[in-house]
């Protein structure tokens, strides 16, 4: 779905830099050099990263549309 904020094991940030991560591998880089240049270290926080599947645009082709409650 969405990043989390913090990682869930020692909650360290490691929101903000999904985007920067998810850019850089998309052009070729390689995740683990990508995670060392990020400062992200911890195994715990590479995992958060890693495993992250970005499902938010999947689910709202789902969504149905909300009518106008008043007219």
């Amino acid at each position: 779905m969405i990043i989390p904020v913090r990682c869930f094991t020692c909650g360290a940030v490691i929101g903000d830099k999904w985007e920067e991560f998810a850019r850089r591998v998309a052009r070729g880089e390689d995740p683990g050099k990508v995670l060392d240049s990020l400062g992200i270290t911890r195994y715990c926080c590479r995992r958060m990263i890693l495993s992250h599947v970005e499902l938010i645009d999947e689910i709202l082709r789902y969504e149905k549309p909300q009518e106008p409650r008043y007219r």
